[in-house]
Order: C-alpha cells, then sequence, then structure tokens
C-alpha cells in the first residue's frame, strides 16, 4: 500500500529575527529627518502690499481711501449722469444709493484689505462686519450723509450771495474734490459720534462688572 504523502513541514520563522526587523523599524522611524513645512502667512495679501504703502499711517491711508472713492462717485454719477438725469431729486436719489453700495463693495473692503489684524480698521466703517443686510445699511446710511452735504452746498451759495449783493448766483458748485472733503468731512462726524457712544457704553459696562 502506498503511504499518504506527509505535508511538509514550513519552515518556523525564527521569532529572534522578527523582533530585530521590528526594533530596526522602530529605530528608522524615531530617528527619521523631521520634515520642515514654510508656515502659511496669516494675512494672504500682505505679500501684494508694497513695504511703502505699509510704512504710511493708517489714518492717511483711510482718510485718503474715502476721499477718493468719494470723490470718484461725484465724477462718474453726478458728473456722467448729469446730461440724462434733469431732475435733481432724482439725482440725489441714485447718487446716494451708488455711494452706499461703493461703501460697502469697494471702500470697507479696501479698509479690510490693508488691515494688519482684524478689526484694525472698524473705527473707520459705520457697518464694520461683513454681512448682507449691510449691503442695505450703508445705502440707507448715505442718505443722510448726502443730505447734509446738499445742505451745505446751499449755505455756502446763500451765503456767498449776501456777501455780494447778489441773488440766485452759483457761488460754489459742485465738483469732485470740495465733494469728496465735504462726505468725508459728515462722515467723520458721524463715525465720530458712534465711535463716543461706543466707548462710553463699554467703560460703563467694564465699571458695572467692577
Amino acid at each position: 500500500m502506498s503511504s499518504k504523502k506527509q505535508p511538509e513541514e514550513k519552515p518556523k520563522k525564527s521569532t529572534e529575527n522578527y523582533y530585530d526587523l521590528k526594533k530596526d523599524a522602530v529605530e528608522r522611524l524615531v530617528n527619521a529627518e523631521k520634515k520642515t513645512y514654510p508656515k502659511t502667512k496669516a494675512d494672504p495679501g500682505k505679500a501684494y502690499r508694497s513695504s511703502a504703502i505699509d510704512k504710511i499711517p493708517n489714518w492717511i491711508k483711510a482718510l485718503f481711501i474715502k476721499f477718493w472713492f468719494n470723490g470718484a462717485v461725484c465724477f462718474f454719477i453726478l458728473w456722467g449722469l448729469g446730461l440724462y438725469v434733469t431732475n435733481m431729486t432724482d439725482m440725489l436719489v441714485v447718487l446716494a444709493v451708488v455711494m452706499g453700495m461703493v461703501t460697502d463693495l469697494l471702500v470697507n473692503n479696501a479698509f479690510r484689505f490693508f488691515e494688519k489684524y482684524e478689526g484694525q480698521n472698524s473705527k473707520w466703517m459705520m457697518f464694520p462686519k461683513k454681512k448682507y443686510w449691510t449691503f442695505f445699511a450703508n445705502i440707507i446710511y448715505a442718505f443722510p450723509v448726502l443730505f447734509l452735504v446738499v445742505r451745505l452746498y446751499e449755505f455756502i451759495n446763500i451765503a456767498g450771495n449776501r456777501i455780494n449783493g447778489t441773488e440766485n448766483e452759483m457761488i460754489l458748485g459742485v465738483e469732485p474734490i470740495l465733494f469728496g472733503l465735504f462726505y468725508l468731512m459728515f462722515d467723520m462726524m458721524f463715525l465720530g459720534i458712534k465711535n463716543t457712544l461706543r466707548k462710553i457704553l463699554s467703560d460703563a459696562k467694564q465699571k458695572n462688572a467692577i
């Protein structure tokens, strides 16, 4: 009778070699050269800002940005559409709406871009937080500011006519530079009131907390 073939015995693995391999793997892992990765910049826009701009005081940049956009709106809207929109009331409504849109979409975003840390330029914005409702809030805010600008022009022209002994003459017309300065002046007046009230409330809360 043919005897069944006995299964071949598998060679036994040496436990000593097994643990040597594990030990080598652990040592390679521990002694592996640590890779260093470049730190991500906290402010991505910083790379696109020149050092010359960074050296300009923050308040000068803020006032210039406001003034420049105010004058630009006057130039493109009041002067540009003046030939097509003859009704002054309609023109002022369009001007206020555009001014509010420019403030929310361009001016405030420029302030946020030039910030070195979050909230640095909040005091220069009536509505510093970027929300969907701030778009409409800035448009509404533009109406009282523009109203005061118009009243200032009227006051200057009335005073000029009285001094010159004339009547209904245009002593001072509307042009981008003075318009930008007048709008900036009343805008800063409202911002000063807001910041002062916030400081008073903040000081009151701190005293109550003590």
